[in-house]
């Protein structure tokens, strides 16, 4: 197995409403969604007022062909492609997650964390509930079950006021409707699009690169607190009276979502230039190129490159076409499966002085193997500049750096942390500089940080300082 070193997201989700084809619409949709999930992906269609399922452990396409695509007929579908942070990588795990109950279904996708699952999850088995898995997305379908006595409508509202963390739902009835529902917060991206040249045909998804694939029109963003119900009428919104600070994950813009993606009302791929700029400004260094460490810190590197004036060079060059599996030669290769992945060049390299730009270091033990591959090659010098602060503190919010035990600036300062990975000199980009960089309006009070300055927005079960409480 090739364990990735960088964070990794919980999922992405996909719902489509009105369309002939909705399967297959949802199929392409995971397909652009895949970067946010590679352990599972599944299918949920409305069919004769009953929801039909297929899920699998692995790729979008590993789980599909075209023989099971051609079984899911029906109008309205939502689609999950899944990496785990609560509950086993599992088939039983793999989502969308479907209940029966008096002769109607509902089937979930989920993306993001809710902290406080488990002690919902122990008042509902105390009331009778039975849990068939270990997510946390299967706590929300029991309590929309369990409040089903007061509407549909009013169900949703009063389950979704119970649940704290981060949340982007795309629900699936066996009437057909289609429902996007989003934290309070905000924390996880999740817009809506409709289908070109289309009269009553809409899209929700994680992130607008799915749109582009399916090629739907970008509305809106859902925003944070809100229920979107598309059916039949049209699309109607519910906003709970929920009182929350708006806390984007400001990683997203960092890492997770695709480049071409608009998130949070700004393009991720420019945003990320805008960091390699001002990383420039804050951290600037004399060298003979600027060069990332595919993909992850391309285009921070050319925004460093644009600002410094420094050539922009591909100095390594990734194998696309390692499996998340392989077969080790011998015990003996211990780095194998770093260098699998990246080449560098050595004609471009050799003898010069060079920048690395990156995007994070969480566990440092894959940039610590480049950088002394570089050393061996015979580069000069190494100056190593991250687009983001140090990661110090465990994300509880559907990331998978869940402990401060995983994260490597928690334990080192930063000029430990040089001498670990072999670098002449290191430096992160500055919160103010990360959050100025991002081009929204007053982002102090945009942004979820925790993983920054452990000022958590949302309580989970340890205990919060009190600077972090006033601070919120």
């Amino acid at each position: 197995m090739i364990y990735s070193e960088k964070p990794r997201e919980a999922c992405g989700v996909f719902g489509i409403y009105g369309h002939p084809e909705a399967a297959k619409m949802s199929y392409f949709g995971m397909y652009a969604l895949q970067h946010r999930g590679q352990e599972s992906a599944g299918i949920a269609v409305t069919q004769n007022k009953s929801i039909v399922t297929h899920k699998g452990m692995g790729l979008v396409p590993d789980v599909f062909d075209m023989a099971q695509m051609d079984e899911l007929e029906g109008k309205s579908a939502i689609g999950h492609v899944r990496y785990s942070t609560t509950g086993s990588s599992i088939l039983s795990n793999a989502q969308p997650f479907v209940v029966h109950h008096k002769q109607k279904s509902y089937a979930v996708a989920h993306n993001g964390n809710i902290v406080n699952s488990h002690i919902l999850k122990k008042e509902l088995e105390e009331s009778g509930s039975i849990f068939q898995t270990t997510m946390d997305s299967e706590v929300f379908l029991h309590l929309l079950i369990k409040n089903l006595k007061y509407g549909f409508e009013e169900s949703l509202v009063r389950s979704v006021s119970m649940l704290k963390g981060a949340f982007s739902f795309v629900l699936l009835t066996s009437q057909g409707e289609v429902i996007g529902i989003k934290d309070p917060n905000g924390f996880r991206p999740l817009c809506l699009g409709k289908m070109n040249g289309s009269e009553n045909q809409y899209v929700l998804a994680s992130e607008t690169c799915a749109l582009d694939l399916v090629q739907a029109e970008f509305i809106r963003s859902v925003e944070p607190g809100e229920i979107v119900i598309i059916g039949k009428d049209g699309i109607r919104s519910l906003k709970p009276k929920v009182q929350a600070k708006r806390s984007f994950c400001v990683f997203e813009f960092i890492y997770f979502a695709r480049p071409d993606s608009t998130i949070f009302g700004q393009n991720v791929y420019l945003t990320r230039k805008a960091h390699g700029r001002r990383l420039a400004q804050e951290a600037p260094v004399d060298a003979d190129l600027v060069m990332p460490f595919p993909d992850s810190g391309v285009y921070a590197a050319l925004g460093y490159s644009e600002a410094s004036g420094i050539p922009f060079e591909m100095g390594m060059i990734r194998n696309h076409y390692v499996g998340r599996t392989f077969i080790q030669p011998t015990q003996s290769m211990r780095d194998f499966g770093v260098r699998v992945k990246l080449n560098p060049i050595r004609e471009v390299l050799k003898g010069k002085e060079i920048i690395i730009i990156e995007d994070s270091i969480i566990r440092g033990t894959t940039v610590k193997t480049r950088v002394k591959a570089l050393r061996e090659l015979g580069v000069k010098r190494v100056h190593l500049r991250v687009s983001g602060p140090p990661h110090r503190f465990p994300c509880h919010y559907g990331i998978d750096f869940s402990t401060k035990g995983e994260l490597i600036a928690a334990s080192k300062t930063v000029e430990e942390l040089r001498d670990f990975l072999g670098l002449d000199t290191l430096y992160y980009l500055s919160l103010e500089g990360l959050l100025e960089s991002t081009g929204i309006k007053n982002p102090e009070s945009h942004f979820c940080k925790a993983c920054f300055d452990g000022c958590y927005p949302v309580d989970f079960d340890e205990n919060m300082s009190k600077d972090c409480l006033e601070r919120r």
